[in-house]
C-alpha cells in the first residue's frame, strides 16, 4: 500500500494544493510573503504541525532542491535556524557532506519516490554542529497522483548514538581488560608450571597470585578502571601480610601517591605480592627485626618522564645469591618488562634483598 499523502477536496486540502505549488518556487522570498496565508487558511492542520514536539518541514517537490515551504518550530529548534533563514533553503544543505555515496543516494531515493520511508542522516546544524535524525519523508499528491510536496519528520537520534558509541567503547575496554586478565593469568600458571611439579606447591603459587590479581581488580573497579595509586596498590597488595602478622610498622613508604593506568596496576600489584611474599619467607619479614622501605620518584628527561621505585629490605638474614632464578624472580623481571618495559635490577645485598624498577610513566599520571 502506498503511504504517500493523497490531497482531497476538502476546502483546506484544495488550498494546501494551490499554496504548496506555488511556495517556494522564487526561494526564501516567495516562501515568506506565502506562508502567512498558509497558516491563515489551513487553521488546525499548521498549528497541529506548528505545535507539536517532533520536528516537521514540507518541502516543495516542484522545485529544485526540495526547498521548505514549511518548518515547524521544533525543527527550528532542532537546526538551530531562524524561521525567515529556514524558508527557502534547500533541505539537502542541512545534510552533512561528509556523508558516504550509498547514504547520500538514499537520501536522493527518498526524496525521489512516492512511498514513504525512514532513513537515518546526519545533519549539520547552522552552528556547525552534527546531529542524527531518523528521518521519514512521505509524499504529498494531489487527486490526479502528482507529487506536488514531501512532509518530512524528524526522530533526533543524537543522544541515542552517543550512548551507542559509548556502549561500543565499553565493550571494547571490556574486551581489553579481559585479554589483558586472560593473559596475565596464563603466564602466572606457565611461569608456574616451571617450577618442581609438587601440587601443592602450584596450588599455593597459583591461588595465592590470583588473589593478588583479584586485589588489584577491585581497586581498580572502584574508580571506574581509570587508573590507581601507588599507595592505593601497596595498600592493597600488603594487606594481607600486614594485616595478618602485625607488620604494618615494619613497612616505610614514601613517595606520592602517583595515579597509573589499568596496566602498570595489574603488574605492579603482582610484583609487590612477589616481593612481599619473598621478604616473608626468606627475607626481612622472616625475621622480628627486619625491614622494608619503598620509595619512588618520578625522573623526567628530554624523551620521556620515568618511574623509578625502589624496594629496599634491611635487618633481615644474610642474603646470598641464588643459583637459580625463583618463580617469584621471573614473575617480577620477566613481567614487568614485557608488560611496562621496565627495567629490573634485584640485588641481593648482605643487608637484605634490593628491587628497583625503573619503567616509562604514561602520559597523565598525576598525583592523587
Amino acid at each position: 500500500m502506498s503511504s504517500a499523502i493523497v490531497i482531497g477536496q476538502s476546502k483546506e486540502m484544495i488550498i494546501l494544493t494551490n499554496t504548496m505549488k506555488n511556495i517556494g518556487l522564487d526561494g526564501q522570498e516567495s516562501a515568506e510573503s506565502e506562508v502567512d496565508d498558509f497558516r491563515k487558511n489551513l487553521g488546525p492542520f499548521v498549528v497541529a504541525a506548528q505545535t507539536t514536539q517532533m520536528p516537521i518541514a514540507f518541502t516543495n517537490a516542484r522545485c529544485a532542491g526540495n526547498r521548505i515551504i514549511f518548518a515547524n518550530d521544533s525543527f527550528l529548534e532542532l537546526t538551530g535556524y531562524d524561521r525567515e533563514e529556514m524558508l527557502g533553503r534547500s533541505l539537502d544543505d542541512l545534510v552533512d557532506e561528509s556523508l558516504d555515496a550509498p547514504t547520500i543516494s538514499g537520501v536522493g531515493q527518498e526524496f525521489g519516490g512516492r512511498h514513504g520511508d525512514t532513513l537515518d542522516i546526519h545533519y549539520n546544524r547552522k552552528d556547525g554542529s552534527g546531529f542524527w535524525a531518523s528521518t521519514f519523508v512521505s509524499p504529498v499528491c494531489d487527486e490526479a497522483g502528482n507529487v506536488i510536496q514531501y512532509f518530512v519528520s524528524f526522530v533526533d537520534l543524537t543522544r541515542h548514538r552517543q550512548e551507542q558509541a559509548h556502549l561500543r567503547m565499553l565493550i571494547d575496554e571490556l574486551n581489553h581488560r579481559v585479554k589483558n586478565t586472560l593473559a596475565t593469568v596464563q603466564s602466572i600458571v606457565s611461569q608456574a608450571l616451571r617450577a618442581p611439579l609438587d601440587p601443592e606447591y602450584l596450588r599455593e603459587a597459583i591461588e595465592s597470585r590470583i588473589f593478588a590479581l583479584s586485589r588489584s581488580h577491585e581497586l581498580l573497579t572502584l574508580a571506574r578502571w581509570r587508573d590507581a595509586g601507588l599507595h592505593d596498590l601497596l595498600d592493597a597488595a600488603l594487606e594481607p601480610f600486614g594485616a595478618a602478622s602485625g607488620w604494618s610498622e615494619r613497612f616505610s613508604i614514601d613517595g606520592d601517591n602517583i595515579r597509573v593506568p589499568p596496566n602498570m596496576a595489574l603488574a605492579l600489584g603482582i610484583a609487590f605480592h612477589e616481593l612481599a611474599t619473598n621478604a616473608v619467607k626468606y627475607g626481612a619479614l622472616s625475621t622480628e627485626t627486619g625491614l622494608v622501605e619503598i620509595t619512588w620518584s618520578l625522573w623526567p628527561s628530554a624523551d620521556e618522564t620515568r618511574l623509578v621505585l625502589v624496594w629496599k629490605e634491611s635487618n633481615g638474614p644474610l642474603v646470598a645469591v641464588p643459583s637459580t632464578k625463583g618463580f617469584g624472580s621471573e614473575v617480577i623481571e620477566r613481567g614487568l618488562a614485557h608488560e611496562l618495559r621496565a627495567k629490573v635490577a634485584l640485588e641481593f645485598a648482605p643487608g637484605g634483598a634490593i628491587c628497583t624498577i625503573d619503567m616509562p610513566t604514561p602520559k597523565g599520571s598525576q598525583d592523587g
